[in-house]
């Protein structure tokens, strides 16, 4: 139960015991190739290699993918699906996954906006209800999927029918329409839009404040898995839940815990989302779970648990993001950006195939 998937690196074939002559050269040899080769069998390496081709092909043929406001956009659509793909990596590591994820975001930003709307209430309290809420609904994924042992695929798709209609019936049941009343105006609105939703400049350039809240969760996360006993556990999960039973991993906690963890970033997701717009639109949200996946598989992370990292789901995002983008630089037909994801999706995993493929060998 290491920190990475990763195994170490195994003995030489001769022991590493011959100081001089024909195997202690071939041990200075594999010595010298030894840090190349850990870096390609990183989980993130394939990401990271996509994102500078996708990054070196629209700089050259798009000019406006070139300007500081251009990065600053394409950070943010990154960020917006990077700061979800946290969540979603670390459950995706841990062996599960969450198909209940994008309508779960409106779920929470829904929460908030008729709760203090409908109750007159400082919109922190609304936003502290869908914190609530957001929570409970990954406690109970949890519980469900360890209570009953069903595949993460049934709990969560059923998980996602039940909010998808909970979402547009609630909203038409409290506000008659299909979308929340705008909150603008309401106590709290303007210190909840400074933590969700603002934008500060850097170099002249104006940048959403979630850029920096998806670089802090991203290495937060990251110091969990790779230096702390939880994130030992994670990989444990992922990797044999029976065989870290045996050795007193608290399975079913780590898997409730990460379900909640994705409740936690949806509902930051959320409160982005409606501190941003000031109204939410109860049937969004459907079809956004895959793209968290799509981000945490094109940077590394295995549908079969126990392997992969933050790092590389966030450049998976960075990798969505700069393609969504740079089609609209180019000039290109806009329906052609799902076209593009699916084929990373698919290139990303041949290449973590093939890298999983030699980190095994070594």
């Amino acid at each position: 139960m290491g920190h990475t998937a990763v195994p170490p690196a195994p003995p030489t074939a001769d022991g590493g015991g011959a100081p001089d002559g024909a195997g202690g050269e071939r041990a200075l040899r594999v010595s010298g190739r030894g840090p190349l080769r850990r870096f390609l069998t990183r989980p993130e390496v394939g990401s990271l290699l996509g994102a500078v081709v996708v990054f070196a092909v629209f700089f050259t043929i798009a000019d406006p993918f070139r300007t500081g406001a251009a990065m600053a956009t394409i950070l943010y659509a990154s960020s917006t699906i990077g700061i979800m793909a946290v969540g979603v990596a670390l459950l995706m590591i841990g062996g599960e996954f969450d198909l209940s994820a994008g309508v779960a975001v409106i779920t929470s930003a829904l929460s908030a906006s008729m709760f203090a709307w409908w109750f007159s209430l400082n919109v922190w309290v609304g936003a502290l209800f869908a914190l609530a809420v957001s929570l409970a609904v990954g406690f109970l994924n949890g519980w469900i999927l360890t209570r009953t042992r069903l595949p993460s695929f049934l709990v969560t798709l059923s998980m996602f029918l039940m909010l998808q209609g909970i979402n547009i019936a609630t909203t038409r049941w409290v506000t008659q329409g299909v979308s929340t009343r705008n909150i603008a105006d309401m106590d709290g609105f303007d210190s909840a839009r400074a933590v969700f939703a603002s934008t500060f400049s850097l170099g002249g350039v104006s940048v959403r404040v979630t850029v920096l809240w998806w670089l802090l969760f991203v290495a937060l996360a990251t110091w969990v898995l790779v230096r702390t006993r939880v994130g030992n556990w994670i990989y444990a999960v992922g990797g044999d839940q029976d065989a870290a039973r045996a050795v007193g991993v608290p399975v079913a906690k780590v898997k409730i815990g990460l379900f909640m963890t994705v409740g936690f970033f949806a509902w930051f997701s959320g409160m982005h989302l409606l501190f941003a717009f000031n109204t939410v639109q109860s049937g969004e949200g459907v079809g956004n779970e895959l793209l968290y996946i799509m981000a945490a598989v094109v940077g590394g992370c295995l549908l079969t648990g126990g392997y992969g990292t933050v790092i590389g789901a966030a450049i998976g995002a960075f990798i969505y993001g700069m393609t969504r983008q740079g089609i609209v630089y180019a000039g290109w037909d806009n329906n052609l950006v799902m076209f593009f994801v699916g084929a990373m999706l698919l290139a990303a995993v041949v290449i973590n195939g093939w890298v999983r493929t030699q980190a095994n060998r070594r």
